[in-house]
């Protein structure tokens, strides 16, 4: 029985660099196996059904794909709708009384470890909050996320690992959009 997943790709169609057309894209997972394949946005979010279980290896085979595809090394994130709407209902700024506009979330590889994690004081970024939970970073940039150095960048660094963040919107989308009826989506 197929499951659905919804796969973010890290730095495609940014500033005019790794430029993948959406529905090349989603034509290349098609090829790949993965099946009822739709895309949001540009930036390289899609939400696909698939027999396979292991995110990991999920991610590998369509990170292999876009190489063998675009020739490009995309860093992918695989995540179950389970685990994307509990992101999105974990939120703890997400309280109704801040601008969810300025409301993000940073999906990472793996479970930040904690000794690491530690290491980043909070304080030197402020007015910027941010809260490590597992393998999310929940981040509230009250001057707007082009001007934090809370980026992907930064936690790859500190964290050790991949990272790539999406807007509050965009967390939301994506949730609708794989709870619809894949007829309808």
């Amino acid at each position: 029985m197929s499951q659905k997943y919804i796969a973010i790709l890290r730095g495609i169609n940014v500033s005019g660099k790794n430029m993948i057309k959406m529905p090349l894209l989603a034509k290349a997972m098609e090829k790949a196996g993965f099946e009822n394949t739709q895309t949001y946005l540009q930036s390289g979010n899609v939400i696909f059904t698939s027999e396979l279980r292991d995110t990991i290896q999920i991610a590998g085979r369509i990170s292999d794909s876009i190489k063998a595809e675009f020739d490009m090394d995309v860093p992918v994130l695989v995540l179950t709708e389970q685990q994307l709407v509990a992101a999105r209902d974990n939120n703890p700024y997400a309280d109704g009384e801040r601008d969810e506009t300025k409301l993000h979330i940073t999906f990472l590889q793996s479970k930040a470890v904690n000794e690491l994690a530690g290491k980043i004081e909070k304080e030197k970024f402020l007015p910027d909050e941010f809260r490590i939970e597992s393998d999310l970073i929940y981040l509230y940039c009250p001057t707007g996320y082009g001007k934090t150095k809370l980026n992907n960048n930064f936690f790859e660094s500190k964290l050790k690992q991949i990272a790539t963040t999406r807007n509050w919107n965009t967390v939301c989308k994506l949730v609708e959009l794989a709870a619809a009826e894949q007829s309808q989506a």
